[in-house]
């Protein structure tokens, strides 16, 4: 792609050295990505960040080979590297026209969904692309399972999305967080639709408030960002966003699943006059397929093929994930990591538990929003008869301080314990269950690490289940 038609693409407001003849091949934010190639190279784009500013690097990116640079004022080291001055604030926005001008737009070629929410956004996409492979179209998820970030930076998001259409792809499903919308990640392409899952407190140390925290939210509800919308209008923030989104929009709400039959393994409904077995339980994952549901239908999906495609969906690793093990026991491995995600699986399991004790282990992040913990003490002990409090992602906080600020919170009637040790917490929660018990594992889910510091530990709640129940097993 020529320089000149990525410069009438951002429209900068000045060009500083000579652009003309200048081929990019890819953008980058990170210099140490830059790379220069046979009859051009990478555009650099000069980003602030929370640590640290790529202004400061133009120089090393333009020695590294940089082609160009996109920056919010001129570089004075970049010897005559051209520079695309874009003005203060702008270099996000600018950054992803440019990623999609350099790889040909390549979502005009798929059919995009974005999913956004607090809760449900990967479970929903996963539903999704196997509701769209059932009715033909070859179908990639990107979210939380598949990177760093849950959405990607713009470049290398329109990196994968080209790589989808190379591919022979012909659907995405996008987990669109409220940073990516805030921070520009997904401008410069329309998605078809836009979903919304649902919306409690989480990221108000990023955010500030639950009322900016939903604005950012809604703003994937506008023209320039989707086409059409559905929302989950059993929550109370979807009502709100039928009412303001600047696009049509679609309402779902759980009476949507006719004859709706729930046990600890699958979950039977009829939706529109077709069987549907799905292989998850609970309301909020019955919500999540209605939300797949409603997505693809606005595609244009059949009927029959949502019905088909929701059935033969497996199981989204650390979403609602059964464990089986050496002791026997009814163990569910979740994300549930927010108090309201935290409640609603509680509240799901509690009544497929088959008269026995729910016992929840559990802990809070470090590093986010610190608001959030002493209401999560308060949803796993009113909702859980015994509440485990354990370590999660301590991150470069003391783990003590953590559960301190969540045992604040722990006013509920559930026999409380404190393990510091995440797996010491898991064994013990294993060793205390009996027969018709169910022992709940929320936070991280999926995630096979636990960060303490700067070190990333292995850690996966799914593998210490089983080991921690096969040594038990045996011991007795």
């Amino acid at each position: 792609m020529s320089l000149d038609d990525v410069i009438a693409r951002v429209r900068p407001e000045s060009v500083v050295g000579d652009p003309h003849g200048v081929l990019v091949r890819d953008v980058q934010f990170d210099h140490r990505r830059v790379q220069a190639s046979a009859g051009g190279g990478d555009l650099f784009c000069c980003v602030p960040g929370e640590h640290s500013d790529g202004h400061a690097h133009a120089g090393e990116a333009a020695r590294a080979g940089a082609v160009a640079l996109l920056c919010e004022r001129p570089i004075g080291d970049a010897g005559h590297t051209p520079q695309i001055v874009v003005g203060v604030g702008r270099s996000r926005a600018a950054m992803a026209e440019a990623a999609c001008t350099v790889h040909h737009d390549p979502a005009a070629k798929l059919r995009t969904v974005g999913v956004t929410g607090t809760n449900g956004k990967t479970t929903t996409t996963y539903l999704l692309r196997s509701v769209l492979e059932a009715e033909g179209w070859p179908t990639s998820v990107i979210g939380t399972l598949g990177g760093a970030r849950t959405t990607p930076e713009a470049p290398d998001l329109q990196r994968q999305f080209a790589t989808v259409v190379t591919d022979g792809g012909r659907a995405v499903a996008l987990e669109v967080t409220s940073h990516a919308l805030v921070q520009h990640r997904v401008d410069g392409y329309t998605h078809d639709v836009a979903v919304f899952t649902n919306l409690s407190q989480d990221h108000l140390d990023y955010h500030g408030s639950m009322e900016r925290y939903f604005d950012a939210k809604a703003e994937l509800f506008t023209p320039e960002r989707a086409r059409r919308g559905v929302v989950n209008v059993d929550d109370p923030y979807g009502e709100r966003l039928m009412e303001r989104a600047a696009i049509p929009v679609t309402g779902f709400r759980l009476a949507d699943a006719e004859r709706l039959e729930m046990s600890l393994e699958a979950s039977r409904f009829v939706l529109d006059g077709h069987a549907v077995h799905l292989h998850l339980t609970g309301e909020p994952n019955v919500r999540n397929a209605l939300a797949a549901a409603a997505a693809a239908r606005a595609l244009g999906a059949s009927v029959a093929g949502v019905a088909a495609g929701l059935s033969a969906a497996n199981g989204v690793p650390g979403r609602f994930e059964r464990v089986e093990n050496a002791l026997g026991l009814a163990v569910i491995v979740d994300y549930a990591h927010t108090p309201s995600a935290m409640e609603e699986a509680l509240a799901a399991i509690r009544p497929l538990s088959g008269g026995g004790r729910l016992i929840v282990v559990f802990g809070a992040g470090g590093d986010r929003d610190r608001e959030k913990r002493p209401l999560m003490g308060r949803a796993a002990t009113r909702s859980a008869d015994v509440a485990v409090l354990t370590s999660d992602n301590p991150r470069h906080e003391d783990p003590l301080d953590i559960i301190r600020e969540v045992e604040i919170g722990c006013d509920g009637a559930a026999d409380l314990f404190v393990e510091p040790d995440r797996r010491a917490a898991i064994a013990f929660a294993l060793d205390l269950a009996g027969a018709l018990d169910v022992v709940v594992v929320a936070g991280k889910g999926h995630e096979t690490t636990q960060q303490v510091g700067d070190e990333m530990a292995e850690f996966n709640d799914r593998d210490v289940v089983r080991n921690e129940a096969a040594r038990l097993a045996t011991e007795r």
